[in-house]
């Protein structure tokens, strides 16, 4: 499941990225998506689904742990939807997040 099913995609051929483009070297324009609000997590939500506890340790990333857990770097975005840890930089070493399991049940959390 891709976390921008319902997302709009505009191409950015602004000028001002127009240096940025070129440097890139990016015909044309920029696919850029606009935010997906995913749901809040009530408890009774939280309480339905089973969870692995992990320690953040140095070295962690959210994409190796979807890797390991659930055979795709992609779904980084599941564990920190559940922890509500946007990204790595919210998390420090020491904290404990929690790695939601099944995917099915989790992907019906989502309501998307």
């Amino acid at each position: 499941m891709s976390r921008y099913k319902n997302t709009r995609v505009k191409i950015n051929n602004s000028e001002l990225y127009k240096k940025l483009r070129k440097d890139r070297g990016i015909p044309g324009g920029m696919t850029q998506y606009n935010l997906t609000r995913l749901p809040k997590l009530t408890v009774t939500d939280v309480e339905s689904i089973a969870s692995i506890g992990h320690v953040w340790t140095t070295g962690d990333r959210l994409f190796k742990l979807a890797d390991k857990h659930y055979g795709d770097p992609k779904l980084w975005w599941i564990i920190a939807w559940y922890n509500s840890k946007p990204t790595e930089g919210h998390l420090s070493v020491g904290d404990l997040i929690q790695i939601p399991l099944p995917l099915d049940r989790v992907y019906g959390l989502l309501r998307m």
